[in-house]
């Protein structure tokens, strides 16, 4: 059974009381190297349990340094209860990202742009007309469109435009599997990566005691709604004890990887309390899928 090894010095980093605005929680982020850099937005509350996105920067994927107040905070009457969980892309000279904007009047996929990571441009919500979430933009055109992985629970779910607001061909691509570590639902966890053999995806997977797990996929190159291949057995589960007790106990959730030098980087929240890091070599989890 491969498995993810988990950063020796996990958790990454924890709340910071000095900071209201992420005094209890830090954890679910997104990550992208970009110009010699590694660039995170995470998921914060403080006290009141409102989400917000902070930025960090790492020079070694391992170290990082965080902004003292937020990049992106409840703005509109869909995101009152915070701006949660963000899967980013580069793609058409922008950076984008995919979070769920939470309110009583629902759960909303929303959409935002940046040039710099730190400012970001509200472009409105993908699809306006559904709760939804876990929703991330591939990082290229495939056959000239835009693509996006979205979740109707349970099911992974996939969708195709021309303009990043409207989308079509919506069709369901993976689903649970009864009896087991993705018995109740399943979900992307970040940015789909192109590899050699397609698409790698990473996503996270619930059991019928709401355990969550992180498992692995390929998708074909040329038409992702195509599962190559999906292995067997996750490839991490929590284990550590600030993994198991938290906010949400018995959660491993990751939001965005990256791979660089042939290493490939995961980070996740543990118990939706702290921020982590399990690594493995990038060829070793492809020859897992055999």
């Amino acid at each position: 059974m491969f498995q993810l090894e988990r950063y020796p010095s996990n958790p990454l980093f924890t709340a910071n009381g000095s900071h209201a605005w992420e005094s209890l929680n830090v954890f679910n982020a997104t990550v992208i190297y970009y110009n010699e850099l590694f660039h995170m937005l995470y998921r914060a509350q403080g006290l009141d349990y409102v989400s917000y996105l902070g930025y960090g920067v790492s020079e070694d994927g391992f170290t990082w340094k965080r902004l003292d107040q937020p990049v992106l905070r409840p703005a509109n009457q869909w995101e009152i209860r915070g701006v949660e969980d963000p899967r980013i892309t580069f793609i058409d000279g922008w950076f984008y990202i995919l979070y769920t904007g939470y309110s009583p009047l629902g759960i909303r996929v929303c959409l935002a742009r940046s040039k710099n990571l730190i400012s970001w441009e509200r472009l409105g919500m993908p699809l306006p007309e559904e709760d939804n979430k876990d929703a991330a933009l591939f990082p290229e055109k495939i056959g000239g469109r835009y693509w996006i992985l979205h979740r109707r629970e349970p099911d992974i779910w996939l969708a195709q435009s021309t303009d990043l607001l409207h989308w079509d061909n919506h069709q369901a691509i993976m689903h649970p599997i009864s009896n087991g570590w993705q018995h109740k639902k399943i979900g992307i966890a970040g940015t789909p990566s192109k590899v050699e053999e397609g698409w790698l995806l990473i996503y996270h997977a619930v059991d019928h005691d709401d355990v969550y797990r992180l498992g692995a996929a390929l998708l074909d190159a040329e038409n992702p709604s195509i599962i190559k291949a999906r292995l067997g057995s996750p490839i991490l589960e929590p284990r550590e004890t600030w993994e198991i007790r938290g906010d949400v106990p018995n959660v491993v959730f990751s939001c965005g990887h990256v791979i660089k030098n042939g290493i490939l980087y995961v980070y996740y929240g543990g118990a939706d309390r702290v921020m982590a890091l399990a690594t493995c070599k990038l060829q070793d989890l492809l020859l897992a899928f055999g």
